[in-house]
Protein backbone atom coordinates (compact mmCIF):
# COMPACT_ATOMS: atom_id res chain seq x y z
CA UNK A 1 0.00 0.00 0.00
CA UNK A 2 0.57 3.30 -0.35
CA UNK A 3 2.52 5.47 2.43
CA UNK A 4 -0.31 8.69 2.98
CA UNK A 5 -1.21 10.61 6.08
CA UNK A 6 -0.44 7.69 8.24
CA UNK A 7 -3.27 5.19 9.70
CA UNK A 8 -6.31 7.23 8.25
CA UNK A 9 -4.48 7.34 4.42
CA UNK A 10 -3.72 3.79 4.66
CA UNK A 11 -6.92 2.54 5.84
CA UNK A 12 -8.78 4.75 3.05
CA UNK A 13 -6.93 3.16 0.47
CA UNK A 14 -7.44 -0.06 1.68
CA UNK A 15 -11.24 0.58 1.71
CA UNK A 16 -10.42 2.39 -1.68
CA UNK A 17 -9.24 -0.82 -3.37
CA UNK A 18 -11.16 -2.27 -5.54
CA UNK A 19 -11.21 -6.00 -4.17
CA UNK A 20 -13.05 -4.64 -0.82
CA UNK A 21 -15.86 -2.89 -2.71
CA UNK A 22 -16.85 -5.95 -4.94
CA UNK A 23 -16.69 -8.01 -1.46
CA UNK A 24 -19.12 -5.14 0.62
CA UNK A 25 -21.40 -5.81 -2.81
CA UNK A 26 -21.23 -9.28 -2.91
CA UNK A 27 -22.19 -10.24 0.52
CA UNK A 28 -24.79 -7.28 0.33
CA UNK A 29 -26.48 -8.71 -2.50
CA UNK A 30 -25.61 -12.01 -1.37
CA UNK A 31 -27.96 -11.34 1.96
CA UNK A 32 -30.97 -10.04 -0.60
CA UNK A 33 -30.17 -13.39 -2.25
CA UNK A 34 -30.48 -15.50 0.80
CA UNK A 35 -33.40 -14.13 1.95
CA UNK A 36 -34.80 -14.84 -1.21
CA UNK A 37 -34.08 -18.43 -1.14
CA UNK A 38 -35.12 -18.81 2.31
CA UNK A 39 -38.05 -17.62 1.42
CA UNK A 40 -38.09 -20.59 -1.70
CA UNK A 41 -37.30 -22.79 0.63
CA UNK A 42 -39.47 -22.26 3.77
CA UNK A 43 -42.66 -22.17 1.18
CA UNK A 44 -42.06 -23.91 -1.51
CA UNK A 45 -39.74 -26.70 -1.53
CA UNK A 46 -40.21 -27.61 2.35
CA UNK A 47 -43.88 -28.26 2.28
CA UNK A 48 -43.16 -30.54 -0.93
CA UNK A 49 -40.37 -31.92 0.71
CA UNK A 50 -43.71 -32.44 3.75
CA UNK A 51 -45.94 -33.87 1.37
CA UNK A 52 -43.52 -36.78 0.16
CA UNK A 53 -42.45 -37.76 3.38
CA UNK A 54 -45.62 -38.09 4.57
CA UNK A 55 -46.37 -35.16 6.46
CA UNK A 56 -43.40 -34.59 8.72
CA UNK A 57 -42.53 -30.74 9.48
CA UNK A 58 -38.90 -30.29 9.76
CA UNK A 59 -39.68 -27.36 12.12
CA UNK A 60 -41.47 -29.92 14.37
CA UNK A 61 -38.61 -32.48 14.96
CA UNK A 62 -37.49 -31.85 18.34
CA UNK A 63 -35.58 -33.27 21.45
CA UNK A 64 -36.51 -32.43 25.15
CA UNK A 65 -33.23 -32.54 26.99
CA UNK A 66 -34.16 -31.22 30.13
CA UNK A 67 -37.82 -31.17 31.22
CA UNK A 68 -39.84 -32.87 34.00
CA UNK A 69 -39.71 -36.15 31.81
CA UNK A 70 -43.64 -37.09 31.72
CA UNK A 71 -44.49 -34.42 29.48
CA UNK A 72 -44.34 -34.60 26.23
CA UNK A 73 -44.93 -31.58 23.38
CA UNK A 74 -46.83 -31.55 19.76
CA UNK A 75 -44.81 -28.27 18.85
CA UNK A 76 -41.26 -26.93 19.63
CA UNK A 77 -43.35 -23.85 19.96
CA UNK A 78 -44.77 -25.54 22.75
CA UNK A 79 -41.84 -27.02 24.40
CA UNK A 80 -40.20 -23.57 24.30
CA UNK A 81 -43.33 -21.71 25.97
CA UNK A 82 -43.03 -24.32 28.73
CA UNK A 83 -39.48 -23.87 28.63
CA UNK A 84 -37.96 -27.35 27.98
CA UNK A 85 -34.72 -27.18 26.87
CA UNK A 86 -34.49 -28.72 23.07
CA UNK A 87 -32.13 -29.96 20.73
CA UNK A 88 -33.89 -29.17 17.55
CA UNK A 89 -32.54 -31.39 14.93
CA UNK A 90 -35.30 -30.86 12.66
CA UNK A 91 -34.48 -27.14 12.11
CA UNK A 92 -30.63 -28.58 11.43
CA UNK A 93 -32.04 -30.48 8.46
CA UNK A 94 -34.07 -27.11 7.20
CA UNK A 95 -30.78 -25.17 7.48
CA UNK A 96 -29.01 -27.82 5.12
CA UNK A 97 -31.72 -27.98 2.94
CA UNK A 98 -31.26 -24.32 2.76
CA UNK A 99 -27.52 -24.64 2.13
CA UNK A 100 -27.71 -27.08 -0.57
CA UNK A 101 -30.16 -25.31 -1.99
CA UNK A 102 -28.38 -21.85 -2.43
CA UNK A 103 -25.36 -23.48 -3.35
CA UNK A 104 -26.83 -24.92 -6.34
CA UNK A 105 -28.68 -21.65 -7.58
CA UNK A 106 -25.42 -19.82 -7.06
CA UNK A 107 -23.91 -22.91 -9.37
CA UNK A 108 -26.07 -22.54 -12.23
CA UNK A 109 -25.94 -18.89 -11.67
CA UNK A 110 -21.76 -18.91 -11.71
CA UNK A 111 -22.13 -21.76 -14.75
CA UNK A 112 -24.65 -19.54 -16.76
CA UNK A 113 -22.29 -16.51 -15.75
CA UNK A 114 -19.23 -17.90 -17.33
CA UNK A 115 -20.85 -19.42 -20.05
CA UNK A 116 -22.14 -15.73 -21.54
CA UNK A 117 -18.70 -14.64 -20.93
CA UNK A 118 -17.53 -17.04 -22.70
CA UNK A 119 -19.78 -16.50 -25.97
CA UNK A 120 -18.90 -12.37 -24.99
CA UNK A 121 -15.35 -13.42 -25.84
CA UNK A 122 -13.86 -12.52 -29.68
CA UNK A 123 -11.63 -15.00 -30.91
CA UNK A 124 -7.96 -13.39 -31.37
CA UNK A 125 -6.65 -14.02 -34.82
CA UNK A 126 -4.16 -15.86 -35.08
CA UNK A 127 -0.45 -13.87 -35.80
CA UNK A 128 1.32 -14.45 -38.57
CA UNK A 129 4.17 -16.83 -38.24
CA UNK A 130 7.70 -15.40 -37.78
CA UNK A 131 10.02 -18.24 -37.91
CA UNK A 132 9.71 -21.52 -39.32
CA UNK A 133 11.99 -24.51 -39.21
CA UNK A 134 15.45 -25.61 -41.25
CA UNK A 135 14.77 -28.32 -43.17
CA UNK A 136 18.13 -29.75 -42.52
CA UNK A 137 18.92 -28.52 -39.27
CA UNK A 138 15.33 -28.84 -37.77
CA UNK A 139 16.63 -25.19 -36.26
CA UNK A 140 13.98 -22.57 -36.02
CA UNK A 141 14.76 -19.34 -38.64
CA UNK A 142 13.14 -16.51 -39.97
CA UNK A 143 10.73 -16.26 -42.11
CA UNK A 144 12.23 -14.38 -44.75
CA UNK A 145 15.57 -16.06 -44.00
CA UNK A 146 16.80 -17.80 -47.63
CA UNK A 147 20.30 -19.21 -45.94
CA UNK A 148 20.26 -21.47 -42.32
CA UNK A 149 22.48 -19.47 -40.06
CA UNK A 150 22.82 -22.54 -37.84
CA UNK A 151 23.69 -25.45 -41.10
CA UNK A 152 24.32 -22.49 -43.51
CA UNK A 153 22.36 -24.41 -45.99
CA UNK A 154 20.44 -22.55 -48.56
CA UNK A 155 16.22 -22.94 -47.91
CA UNK A 156 14.07 -22.49 -50.96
Amino acid sequence: MKKGKGLIGEFKAFLMRGNVIDLAVGIIIGGAFQAIVKSLVDNIIMPVISLLTGGIDFSNLFVVLKGDGKTTYDTLAAAQEAGAATLNYGLLIASIINFVIIGFVIFLLVKAINTLSERAKKPTPEAPAVVKDCPFCKSEIDIAATRCPHCTSEIA
